[in-house]
């Protein structure tokens, strides 16, 4: 059984909300036919179906789509048109450095960003020693935030969201956080996670670590689909083919 499939997505984005310019310009823009709405499709007809244990690697040059459609599989927005459907819990590492306090402390953030993925306090009690250990940040526990590298400040993100088993794990450019051993180690820790039966979404520009993880493969160019399957390295060489005529 899939634990998660799209059917026909597409996700509209419209231009020209009467909140951007306010009440009263809109009234007097409607009123000398003035005022227009424009529609900008980020994704369209967007279909395919993963299984416990699949990898799939999205691809595609900025603008293509990839992080909308992660929003819709992550249920932060819904589609325009089409269906998602999910079965069991859901991960979304999106944007690891956002929900964090620059002026509260390492410690106190990390029960921060707990909070706010739905751990208990007895959970991050428990775990709080072995997130800062994976995080590399046990010198650092006191300092604000603020001071933190941004490599420092993504690695935190990460230790704190990995803690969790979930049935479908979405990664958006995560596994590129900190320096080549600490990529190391993320990856090493998203394979654990795969092994237990998740399915993955990864989004990466970096082909090689698509090309080593996933076993499915997705390629869009803006908004559409122009691959879809298991021939990972056919579908990469032939991208990568499409970047160079660019």
């Amino acid at each position: 059984m899939s634990v998660l499939r799209l059917e026909d997505v597409s996700i509209r984005y419209i231009t020209g909300d009467f909140k951007d310019i306010g009440l009263k310009d809109f009234v007097l823009q409607k009123l000398r036919g003035n005022y227009r709405v424009r529609e900008f499709w980020a994704d369209r007809h967007i279909s395919f179906t993963l299984e416990r244990g699949d990898m799939l690697g999205i691809i595609g040059t900025n603008g293509a789509g990839k992080s909308t459609l992660l929003k819709a599989v992550a249920g932060i927005m819904e589609p325009t048109e089409g269906k998602v459907t999910r079965r069991g819990t859901i991960a979304a590492l999106l944007e690891l450095g956002s929900g964090f306090d620059g002026d509260l402390t390492v410690r106190e953030n990390t029960y921060l960003r707990g909070a706010m993925l739905g751990y208990t306090r007895k959970f991050m009690d428990e775990a709080y020693g072995r997130i800062i250990e994976f995080a590399e940040l046990e010198e650092f526990q006191d300092r604000p935030f603020k001071q933190l590298s941004s490599g420092m400040k993504s690695r935190l993100a990460f230790s704190v969201a990995s803690l969790v088993q979930p049935d479908i794990l979405i990664l958006d450019e995560v596994l590129s956080v900190g320096d080549g051993a600490f990529r190391k180690k993320s990856e090493e820790k998203m394979r654990e996670i795969i092994a237990g039966g998740a399915a993955t979404i990864l989004v990466s520009h970096s082909l090689p670590q698509v090309r080593e993880m996933c076993g499915k493969i997705l390629w869009l160019h803006k908004g559409e689909r122009v691959e879809f399957g298991d021939d990972v390295q056919g579908i990469c060489d032939r991208y990568e083919a499409f970047l160079e005529k660019c």
